[in-house]
C-alpha cells in the first residue's frame, strides 16, 4: 500500500520506489554512523590531546565558524533553498522542456554563490579579532582564538560547496556522496591533529577544519559531474531553456532561519566564556554526544526532503502530509530512545568516551551534568529538524519559520541571563532546551496554514505517548547503570533496560514507529511462501516501507 491507497497498476512502481527510499535510509545511516563515530573520536582526539582548558576554549570559539557554516550551508540553510529548487528543474525536465533545466540552474547559480563564499570566507579572516572578542569577551587567550579562527574561516568555501553539491546531488535522489561528507571531515580533522599537534598545538585541529572542508568537496564531485553529464544525454540539440533565477527571497529566509538557530551557539559560549575555565569545553562535549541521537532521527527526514518538495512540485499536498507526519514520528521515538539512553547513562558514557589523557575525572563529572540538562531539548530539536524544512519545501519564502525560531533565541537569551548565575553552565543548557522548545511549539502551531497542513492534534498526541515512554525507560535504566561499579557494564545494562521499556511499553502505548504485535501477526500471514521473491518482497513493504513510505 502506498499513501494509504492500493493501485495495482502502480504496485510495482510504487514496490520500486519503497525499495530505494529504504536502501537510502540504510545508506545514509550507515554512513551517517560512521560520520558520527568519527565526530566522536575527533572529540576524544581533541580532550585526549588538549583536555578542557583554556587552550581548548579558545578553538572551540573558532569552532564556532564551523558550525555555523555547517548549519548555514550543508545542514538547514542552503539546502532548504536549494533542494526544492533543483526538484523543480528535475520535475520540467521529466516534463520534457527545453534544454536541460538542471544544467541551466547550476550556471544560474552556482558561479554567483562560489563568489559569495569566498567573499564571505575573506571578511571572516579578516574580522577574526572583532569576532572573537563579541563571541567570548572573557576568554583568556584571545590570540590563539584568532588564529585558529583565520584557520577555520576556510570552511565558508569548502563548506559552501560541498553543501551545494549535496543539495543537488539528493535532489536527484543520491545519498552515498552527502551522506559520506562527515566521514570525509572527521577523517582530515583527526589526522591533521595527530600529525600536527606536537608543532601547532591546538591550531592543529584549526588546521584540520580547513583540510576535512576541501575532502568534503572532493568527496562529491565526482558524482555530481556524473548527474550533469548524464543529464544532457540527448539534448544537446535542444534549446538551453530559460534558467529559473535563484529566488532571493527564499535564500534569505532560509539563511536567516539557519542564523537564528545557530546562534544558540553564540550565546551559550557568550554567557559561558565568563565561567571558570572549562565552562566551554565542557558544554561543547555534552553536546556533541547528546545530538548524536538527534542526528540519527533525522536521517529519515534528510532522506525524504526531497520527496516532499517534489511531491508539492507536482501538487500532491496529501502525499506531502502523510510523509511529514510520519516521519515526525518516527523521528520523535527514535531521538526519545536515545534521550533516554544518554540521560540514564551519563556518567558512564562520558567516563567512557572522554576520561583519559588530559581529561579526568572532574571534567567528567561536570559534562555528566550538563549533559543530562541539554539532552532535555533533544525531542524540541528534532521536532523543529523536521518541521523546518516544511516551510521551505515548496520553493517559496517563509517568514514565520525565521520569527518562530527568533523568539526561541530570545526565550534562550532571557532565561540563561537568569540562570547562569545561579546554575553555571548547567543553566545554559537548560535555556537551551527551553529556547527551542518554544520554537518547536511555535513551528507546529504554524504548520496548517503556513506549511504542510499536518494534523496538529494527532502529531501532539503520538508526542505525549512517546515522552510516557522515555520518562519510564529514562527512571529504569538509570537505577540499572547505578548498580553497576564497571562504567562500560554500567552503560551496557543502562541501555538494555531503556531499549526494553521501549520494546514493551511503546506498542502498548500506540508510540508510531513501533513494530506491534498485530504487525507481525499480519505480516507472517503475507509470508506463507518466505522463498519467494513476492513474498520477501511483501514483507519488507510492510515490516519497513510501511513505517517510511511517501
Amino acid at each position: 500500500m502506498v499513501d494509504g491507497v492500493r493501485p495495482r497498476a502502480r504496485d510495482a512502481g510504487t514496490g520500486g520506489r519503497s525499495r530505494g527510499l529504504a536502501r537510502a535510509a540504510l545508506l545514509t545511516a550507515a554512513l551517517s554512523v560512521a560520520g558520527s563515530v568519527l565526530g566522536l573520536v575527533r572529540d576524544q582526539a581533541l580532550a585526549r590531546l588538549f583536555g578542557a582548558g583554556s587552550g581548548t576554549d579558545a578553538f572551540l570559539v573558532a569552532w564556532t565558524v564551523p558550525e555555523f557554516a555547517a548549519t548555514l550551508l550543508i545542514e538547514d540553510g542552503l539546502a532548504f533553498a536549494l533542494v526544492p529548487m533543483f526538484s523543480l528543474a528535475l520535475a520540467r525536465r521529466t516534463r520534457g522542456a527545453p534544454g536541460d533545466p538542471v544544467r541551466a540552474l547550476v550556471a544560474a547559480t552556482l558561479p554567483r554563490l562560489a563568489l559569495a563564499f569566498a567573499a564571505v570566507g575573506a571578511l571572516t579572516a579578516l574580522a577574526a579579532p572583532y569576532l572573537v572578542r563579541g563571541l567570548a569577551p572573557g576568554l583568556p587567550d584571545r590570540a590563539l582564538a584568532v588564529d585558529c579562527t583565520r584557520l577555520t574561516a576556510t570552511c565558508v568555501l569548502s563548506f559552501g560547496l560541498a553543501g551545494y553539491a549535496s543539495a543537488a546531488l539528493r535532489a536527484h535522489r543520491r545519498f552515498l556522496a552527502p551522506a559520506a561528507i562527515y566521514v570525509a571531515y572527521n577523517t582530515g580533522i583527526i589526522t591533521t591533529m595527530f600529525l600536527f599537534d606536537g608543532d601547532w598545538g591546538v591550531r592543529a585541529a584549526a588546521l584540520g577544519v580547513a583540510v576535512g572542508g576541501c575532502l568534503m568537496v572532493a568527496a562529491q564531485l565526482p558524482p555530481l559531474l556524473r548527474q550533469l553529464r548524464r543529464g544532457r544525454t540527448g539534448r544537446a540539440a535542444a534549446a538551453a531553456g530559460e534558467p529559473r533565477p535563484l529566488a532571493l527571497a527564499l535564500l534569505g529566509t532560509v539563511l536567516l532561519f539557519a542564523l537564528c538557530r545557530q546562534s544558540q551557539v553564540l550565546i551559550e559560549r557568550f554567557l559561558a566564556s565568563g565561567l571558570p575555565a572549562g565552562a566551554i569545553s565542557h558544554l561543547n562535549y555534552a553536546q556533541k554526544v547528546a545530538q548524536i541521537p538527534m542526528t540519527l532521527s533525522l536521517m529519515l527526514c534528510t532522506v525524504t526532503f526531497p520527496v516532499v518538495a517534489r511531491a508539492l512540485a507536482d501538487g500532491d499536498t496529501e502525499r506531502a502530509r502523510r510523509r511529514v507526519e510520519r516521519d515526525v514520528a518516527l523521528a520523535a521515538y527514535l531521538v526519545l530512545l536515545g534521550a533516554a539512553t544518554v540521560v540514564a547513562c551519563a556518567p558512564q558514557l562520558v567516563g567512557l568516551l572522554f576520561q583519559r589523557g588530559a581529561f579526568g575525572p572532574a571534567d567528567t563529572a561536570a559534562t555528566a551534568g550538563v549533559m543530562r540538562v541539554y539532552a532535555l531539548g533533544l525531542l524540541a530539536q528534532t521536532v523543529v529538524g523536521a518541521l523546518a524544512r516544511t516551510y521551505f519545501s515548496a520553493g517559496r519564502a517563509s517568514w514565520y519559520a525565521p520569527a518562530a525560531m527568533a523568539a526561541g533565541v530570545a526565550a534562550t537569551a532571557g532565561f540563561g541571563a537568569g540562570a547562569v548565575a545561579a546554575w553555571g553552565v548547567r543553566g545554559i543548557a537548560a535555556a537551551n532546551a527551553a529556547g527551542i522548545t518554544v520554537t518547536a511549539a511555535l513551528l507546529l502551531a504554524g504548520m496548517r496554514r503556513r506549511a504542510v497542513p499536518v494534523r496538529t492534534g494527532r502529531v501532539l498526541a503520538g508526542l505525549g505517548r512517546a515522552l510516557a515512554v522515555a520518562a519510564v525507560a529514562t527512571a529504569a535504566g538509570a537505577a540499572v547503570a547505578a548498580r553497576c561499579a564497571d562504567p562500560a557494564g554500567g552503560l551496557a545494562a543502562g541501555a538494555a533496560a531503556v531499549a526494553a521499556v521501549f520494546a514493551l511499553t511503546g506498542p502498548v502505548l500506540g508510540v508510531p514507529g513501533v513494530v506491534t504485535a498485530p504487525d507481525l501477526l499480519r505480516s507472517a500471514r503475507s509470508a506463507r511462501s518466505a522463498l519467494s521473491i513476492r513474498s520477501v518482497r511483501l514483507v519488507s513493504r510492510r515490516l519497513w516501507y510501511g513505517r517510511f513510505r511517501r
